[in-house]
């Protein structure tokens, strides 16, 4: 049984900083791509950023230069830096996971961490 926990949301002001983490855990699992999606109140879901097995990375345009995604393969772990955050940031964030299992590509996606910046 896969499955992938968010960490990291919360409340901060305009201009500071927030770290979100996603985790999978499973046993024989090898992950793909990885990233992270957000949508906020009335809005389709968005690509923030995401990352390759082999650490290529893309970014929305509006988080280029403030945002920062990495990942640590050994913890099936991957990271949002977020700086510099705006109050048009404010979302719940998504982790998705493309975890492959027996040759095969499965998509995962986590529950959701809320994210709010405001004064």
């Amino acid at each position: 049984q896969v499955q992938v926990v968010e960490s990291g949301g919360g409340l901060v002001q305009p201009g500071g900083s927030l770290r979100l983490s996603c985790a999978a855990s499973g046993s024989r699992i090898s992950i793909s791509t990885m990233g992270w999606y957000r949508q906020a109140p009335g809005k389709q879901r968005e690509l923030v950023a995401s990352i390759s097995s082999v650490g290529s990375t893309n970014y929305g345009d509006s988080v280029k230069g403030r945002f920062t995604i990495s990942r640590d393969n050994a913890k099936n772990t991957v990271y949002l830096q977020m700086n510099s955050l705006r109050p048009e940031d404010t979302a719940v964030y998504y982790c998705n996971m493309v975890i492959v299992m027996d040759w095969t590509p499965y998509d995962y996606w986590g529950q959701g961490t809320q994210v709010t910046v405001s004064s």
